[in-house]
Order: C-alpha cells, then structure tokens, then sequence
C-alpha cells in the first residue's frame, strides 16, 4: 500500500471514530446521572451500560487485539459481554458509574488514536488490512448509539434531544406506486468492501424473477387505511404467532401511538404530536408489516429482492454500493446519521433513487423483508462468530436499508440487519412487493 493511500485510509478510520464518539457523547451528556444510571425499559440496557461497553469493545479489539498492549481493564470484561448478560438483568451488575465510564471510555479512545498512528495496513493480516478493525469498531460504536437513541424513544418524560425536522420533499409530480424490477440474475453482498461485515460476504449471483416493488416505503396514511378497515381485528391477515402478539397485548396500532380527541397522535422524543400522514410508517413489527401486505394483496419483498431493487443496474448489470452510484451518502441523497428525528416525506430524495427509479432504499426506515437471517454461500466468521453466526436461523427475520438513526459507517446496500419478528421499539418501517405476471 502506498504511503499516500495508508494515510487516506488513516484519516477515514480517525473522522469515523470521531464522528461516532461525538454522537456517543451528545445521546449520554443530554440527561442526567439518574437517566444514565435507569433502566428505561427492559428490552434496553441502561444508557451508561453501552457508554462503557463500547470502551470495553475499543479496548479488547484495537488496544490488546490490534495493538497488542496488556489489557487496561481485564476484570470488567465480564460485565460488559453482551452474551454474558441479558439487557434485563444489566442493572443489577456492579457497572461503571458515569463519570467513570466516562473517563474510561476517552481513555480507551485516547491510546487507540496512537496505535491507529502507528498501525501499517499491508500484511498484517485480515484484521487490519485496509483497517478493518478500525472500520469494526467505529461501526459498532454506531450501532450503539441507535441502541441509546432507541432507550431515548423509549425513556418516559421531557424530550432531551432535538434536532430540525427533515427538509421538505422535492415537487417532481406524483410517483407511480410500483416498479418493476426485470427478472434475470445480479451480484448480491460484497467480497470488495474493505469495511463490510462478515453476513455481507462474500459477493455471489443471485437469480431473481421478475416482481414489482413499492416506489417508496409505506406511509402512515396507508397503514391508517389498513387499520381503520379493522386490519388489527381480522385474524386472516396475520400469522398465527402475529395473532397471538396483538391479541395477548391489546395491540390496534404501531407503538407509540395512541387515539385522542377523533385523531390519532404519536409521541416521538418525547414529543406528542399527530401522526404525520405522508410519513413512512415506523415502529412496526414484521408480523404487522406481513399482515398489512396481506391485506393489501401483497407480500414482503425478499431479501434478495430488495437488495436487487436497491443495488442492481440494469443498464450495466453490475451491482452499486448504493441506489444512486459507489459515492459515498451525502445529506441530498438519504436521510441518516440522526440528522434529524424521524423518517422525511415519503417520495423525498430522488437524487438516492435507484437506476429503476425506487426511492428511500437507504435512511428513514429499516425494512423489514420476508427472509430469516441466513448465511450467503462461503461464508466464515470473521472475526468472531457471536457478531452473525449464532443469529442465524428462523428465528430472526432481516432488515434493510437503515433509518435516519444509522451512521453512514454502518449503512451501505449490503448491509444486513436482523431482529426478533415481534420487536417494535426498532426503526423499523417496510415496503411491499408482488410478483409479476407471465409474459
């Protein structure tokens, strides 16, 4: 590797790790010691629980991993093993307190920015080449501060975080509602990325029918319809486990959500206000996206389907890292990196459209898609098995595409995220498919 390029490579590892520390410290310095110290709900973990945990990560894998220094900490590793402990019980554990989880985390942060001055690129294996490690860690810090956004949804009490409301949608005349993506085969996940995951990997064909996609993700006004036709109290449109969540919970709309006065209003932040209409629906489950395609005389788009949607070219036949090119995001072309609060105008940013004109494939809304999170062909974990392999199975089902919480770090057209079907407190929307017809 040249010189030139390692100090390229130098510079993006430093402005991602700064980037995420930033957000880091802007989601935990907004409320108090008592708010960081509170478990907010028990899917979550205390705010301050995730503040060390990602200095404890940084430490493990760039410190001793990456640098190989003698460990700082050695005897909190137990208590901040994600595996080790449920988010349930995290409080009970003898955690860092703020300040010093603090001062541990900047710490961590200050030794890692001399190891990253130090580190050469070029063989020295899988784990730094093209500073994987580095590229890891800021994108696991990213993945932890939509977790710490998520508790702030979930946190009762006076909003602690503001941020202006997304840009107004560009006028360009009424979309079509469907696009039909040509069947025929396509290059799914990557073996090029220098920063993907290991579920990303490796690159392989894919063979997709022919199938319409929704131009835009469904909106609250659509899902309203899908409500106000009974959808939560007619059992055909859901699946058997669906039916049992929402009956067993009294569920009749998406979390957060509540009817008052004639109309329907969601608390957002802590912030009530009505449900905005042209709005991408969010906080969703995959049994209530499943059900509402159902009901519409749809389906959930594939995983393969909505990565052929998002990334393949029919004019080149090649597949893009992202709808709109291999340039990375910027704020005209998706809504990310907790700029703003909540998902932009359905129909908004037509420069991020894909070449077949599908809008807001990344940013705004996660999406559920109808796949389990499976391996591709030839994959290996890399560089533990706990970060996918043990997730994979029926279990979970995949989400794509980020929402306006992901880091551009953490957010590209291969990127694969997973959940339990049940979960709504994630930023989770969805679009629907169909097949097409025979020719």
């Amino acid at each position: 590797m040249t010189a030139p390029a390692e100090r390229d490579l130098k510079q993006r590892a430093v402005v991602a790790l700064t980037r995420a520390r930033e957000r880091t410290a802007l989601l935990t310095s907004c409320v108090d010691d008592g708010e960081l110290t509170a478990q907010h709900s028990p899917l979550m973990s205390p705010l301050v629980w995730d503040l060390a945990h990602i200095g404890n990560q940084e430490e493990q894998w760039l410190w001793r991993a990456v640098g190989g220094r003698e460990a700082l900490r050695p005897e909190i590793d137990p208590l901040y093993d994600a595996f080790q402990h449920p988010r349930a019980a995290r409080p009970s554990l003898p955690l860092l307190a703020p300040a010093e989880a603090r001062a541990y985390a900047a710490d961590v942060r200050g030794r890692i920015l001399d190891v990253l001055d130090g580190a050469r690129f070029d063989g020295a294996g899988p784990l730094v080449e093209a500073a994987f490690a580095f590229g890891m860690i800021a994108q696991h810090e990213q993945q932890h501060d939509e977790t710490m956004l998520i508790t702030h949804q979930l946190r009762k009490g006076p909003a602690a975080l503001s941020a202006p409301p997304p840009p107004v949608k560009e006028s360009g005349g009424p979309l079509e509602r469907e696009v039909l993506v040509p069947g025929g085969p396509f290059t799914m996940g990557t073996s090029d990325e220098p920063w993907a995951l290991d579920n990303e990997r490796p690159a392989h064909t894919r063979i997709v029918p022919s199938f319409f996609i929704d131009t835009v993700p469904v909106t609250n006004g659509s899902y309203l319809a899908f409500m106000a036709d009974g959808g939560y109290r007619d059992e055909r449109w859901w699946q058997p486990e669906g039916w049992a969540q929402i009956r067993e919970h009294g569920i009749e709309a998406p979390l957060f959500w509540r009817r008052e006065g004639g109309r329907w209003l969601r608390r957002r932040f802590g912030v009530t206000e009505p449900v905005a209409e042209d709005e991408p629906v969010l906080h969703v489950s995959w049994y209530e996206a499943d059900a509402y395609a159902r009901w519409a005389g749809r389906r959930l788009p594939t995983e393969a389907e909505w990565e052929k949607a998002a990334r393949h070219d029919p004019a080149t036949g090649r597949s893009r890292r992202y709808p709109w090119g291999d340039a990375d995001p910027e704020p005209v072309l998706a809504n990310l990196g907790q700029r703003h609060l909540g998902p932009s105008a359905a129909g908004s940013y037509p420069g991020g459209a894909s070449p077949l004109g599908v809008r807001q494939l990344i940013g705004d809304v996660w999406e559920w898609t109808a796949s389990d999170f499976l391996p591709y062909p030839g994959f290996r974990a890399f560089p533990y098995k706990e970060y996918s392999e043990v997730f994979f199975g029926p279990a979970h089902k995949v989400l794509r595409g980020g929402s306006f919480a992901v880091d551009p770090v953490a957010c590209r057209g291969t990127f694969r995220n997973w959940d339990l079907p049940v979960r709504r407190q994630i930023f989770s929307g969805f679009r629907t498919a169909r097949n097409a017809e025979p020719a």
